[in-house]
């Protein structure tokens, strides 16, 4: 009998992930994964993921398939490949997207690694994507969902040839109500469970709070400017800010002011109006060259520079290993450490990490 391993958050997706896998013929594994240590596994957020509680829902529904389950510690690989990068790159001026680096080297390489150790040919998720080999391309297309409101093929692009090859998403092709009507008929705990909407690693208070005691250290205050350079204010700390925000900053000003860059060598924040959020260009590194095996001239594609973001036409070429994105039209806060995302239709070209921002 065909083996797969299902990814369990002690979420519903998973949950009904695991159950149509079975459906399909297949003995099935179900495994979570610890991502933090004893002082970090007892999660209050009810919003959040990987907590006790997500862990003994989810052997509650692995039970209950009569699937062998178990709790797999990554914690140390976690912290090297995720949250050391979160920190440094807060401290260097990016807003980083933690869950894109979470799949790529916790989900889809070291559970792809276990799996292989249990004999399971694929890995099962459940990712609202979708995935197929194309014979013409020689290559596995990842694609968005059906689901347009729940798609995370962004958050999916650093997923390799090979990651794509041993992995399912047995929700592509449903919408979120049909999972939940699923779970509800097979009497899931999780059945009517949220979604998972916070950072996993955030117990209480902010992502400011989680970086000051994780690095002891203590950001100091320093200037507010304008795009002119006079100074407004001050700010509490240059970690405490990302581009295009505008609540929270403390001002009483005559107009709205919104944070347009942060200058980290002098410790600036810097404030303009909103249309001066507004760039056509942008530069990423980490490319992943994900459904096209590359880009070898300037392509007209579609793209999207966050996950709650409308895709935009651009042109995108391959420069030297970086990825050079000219927008049709201006798009507002394009943000260092967010991930751009090339689509063709529905299928994902590429993707890379914003490093820099053109006019």
């Amino acid at each position: 009998m065909k083996k797969a391993l299902i990814a369990m958050s002690g979420g519903v997706d998973s949950s009904v992930a695991g159950y149509l896998t079975i459906k399909e013929g297949y003995e099935c594994y179900g495994v979570t994964m610890k991502l933090f240590d004893s002082a970090d596994a007892t999660l209050s957020r009810s919003h959040s993921c990987c907590s006790m509680d997500d862990i003994n829902d989810a052997r509650s529904v692995a039970e209950g398939l009569g699937m062998p389950y178990e709790v797999i510690d990554f914690s140390e690989r976690f912290k090297e490949k995720v949250l050391d990068d979160f920190v440094y790159r807060y401290e260097n001026g990016m807003t980083p997207n933690p869950c894109i680096r979470c799949n790529r080297y916790l989900k889809f390489d070291k559970l792809l690694t276990h799996a292989c150790e249990l004999g399971c040919e694929i890995i099962v998720t459940g990712h609202y994507a979708r995935n197929h080999y194309d014979e013409k391309r020689g290559r596995w297309q990842l694609m968005k969902a059906l689901d347009d409101t729940k798609d995370q093929s962004y958050v999916l692009y650093l997923l390799s040839q090979d990651m794509l090859s041993k992995t399912r998403f047995p929700l592509g092709d449903m919408k979120k109500a049909d999972a939940r009507k699923i779970a509800g008929e097979c009497g899931f705990i999780t059945a009517e469970k949220k979604d998972s909407e916070d950072l996993c690693f955030v117990k209480e208070g902010s992502y400011t709070d989680f970086i000051k005691q994780r690095t002891g250290k203590d950001y100091p205050p320093g200037d507010f400017v304008n795009l002119a350079g006079s100074v407004m204010g001050q700010h509490k700390g240059i970690i405490g800010y990302t581009i295009g925000q505008r609540k929270g900053l403390g001002l009483s000003l005559k107009e709205p002011a919104y944070v347009t860059a942060l200058d980290i060598p002098n410790n600036r924040v810097i404030l303009g109006r909103n249309e001066d959020l507004f760039k056509r260009e942008l530069w990423a590194d980490e490319v992943n060259m994900v459904s096209w095996e590359s880009i070898d001239e300037p392509v007209r594609l579609k793209a999207k520079v966050r996950y709650r973001h409308n895709e935009e036409w651009a042109v995108a070429e391959i420069k030297d290993g970086r990825l050079h994105v000219v927008f049709d039209e201006p798009v507002r806060a394009i943000t260092r450490g967010q991930a751009v995302v090339l689509y063709d239709g529905d299928v994902v070209v590429a993707g890379g990490t914003i490093t820099e921002i053109g006019e």
